[in-house]
């Protein structure tokens, strides 16, 4: 592990008398051109209901705008929030991932979880405990949460249980993956054993390095569980329930599933054909599964969905990938 901070992280800020051999858990907000709502993120955080010290570190991945980062520091510097501002100057989810992640490490000796929340999110009041609570009664050292789409119209609210925007189980307990780091826990150990960069780069505009993170942490060993009474809310924009944004985003979750397969499945005897064979049977079963989904939720999207994703896991086998956050504004 790196001793000191590389040249593409710049700390800007840090609030005042910051304890950091104190903090307990560490709170990592990725940011790009999103400061009102970061500012809505952020004082939920702040508003956590437990007695565990907890920081804030949010990672500015727009070196040159800025605006989120112009919208929170003064509140870093004045002690209204307590962590760490920094910027993140390499573009890309991952490398922003990448250097909050490594900043916790290297800057809070003794923390043993940290969290994960967008700056497009609202935690809940109990989110930050009961995550905690979850890792420690489960005995697990990943803990995924419900990310809850909050649509800007009432009659949107259907969408809810779109496959694309709903939870993956309703149910706390421990499970075999998580997919998103939306609203997630890792702890220090798992970090430990990870070898830096956390999030691999292949995924950087794609989205999904967090699924291949989480997906080889479980090969090392560590294990999952989910914590239904943690939920964030999700502001979801009404472009994102546009034909194309689901379409795309479907192929996309499709090319991430064959990706982080490949890399699991590497050193396996006819691995690689294991995981084209498994992408094209799921592709030819995916018109069946589609017609009893739209069957059950009245819904045709719903449907397309699988078929999609089985577009996406055949289409990576000829180097698709579909890159959503190469244009933010569309994403």
């Amino acid at each position: 592990m790196k001793q000191r901070l590389p040249d593409n992280i710049t700390i800007l800020a840090q609030s005042p008398q910051l304890r950091c051999d104190d903090i307990e858990v560490v709170v990592t907000v990725p940011t790009f051109r999103r400061p009102e709502h970061l500012l809505r993120t952020l004082h939920s955080v702040k508003a956590q209901a437990t007695e565990r010290r907890f920081a804030i570190i949010v990672m500015e991945n727009d070196a040159e705008g800025q605006d989120g980062a112009k919208a929170v520091r003064p509140l870093f510097e004045d002690g209204t929030f307590r962590g760490i501002l920094l910027v993140a100057h390499d573009r890309g989810n991952c490398n922003a991932y990448n250097a909050g992640w490594l900043t916790a490490f290297m800057q809070f000796k003794h923390f043993s979880s940290l969290l994960v929340i967008d700056d497009d999110e609202i935690a809940d009041p109990h989110w930050l405990e009961n995550m905690c609570r979850a890792r420690e009664t489960y005995a697990v050292d990943i803990v995924g949460g419900p990310q809850i789409p909050v649509f800007e119209r009432p009659e949107q609210q259907k969408w809810a249980k779109h496959p694309v925007f709903a939870p993956p189980y309703e149910q706390s307990g421990p499970v075999p993956v998580v997919y998103s780091s939306g609203n997630l826990l890792v702890s220090r150990r798992v970090l430990e054993a990870m070898p830096y960069p956390f999030l691999d780069l292949i995924f950087n505009f794609m989205g999904g390095g967090d699924s291949d993170f989480i997906s080889r942490s479980i090969q090392k060993g560590f294990r999952v569980a989910w914590c239904a009474e943690a939920p964030i809310r999700e502001t979801i924009p009404g472009r994102r329930l546009e034909r194309d944004w689901i379409r795309a985003r479907g192929l996309r979750n499709g090319v991430i599933s064959t990706l982080v397969e490949k890399r699991k499945r590497a050193d396996e005897p006819l691995g690689r054909l294991r995981v084209i064979a498994k992408s094209l049977a799921l592709l030819a079963f995916s018109p069946f599964k589609a017609i009893i989904k739209t069957l059950k939720s009245g819904s045709p999207s719903s449907g397309l969905y699988y078929i999609h994703v089985g577009l996406g896991r055949v289409l990576a086998e000829f180097g698709y990938a579909n890159e959503q956050y190469r244009q933010p504004e569309k994403n």
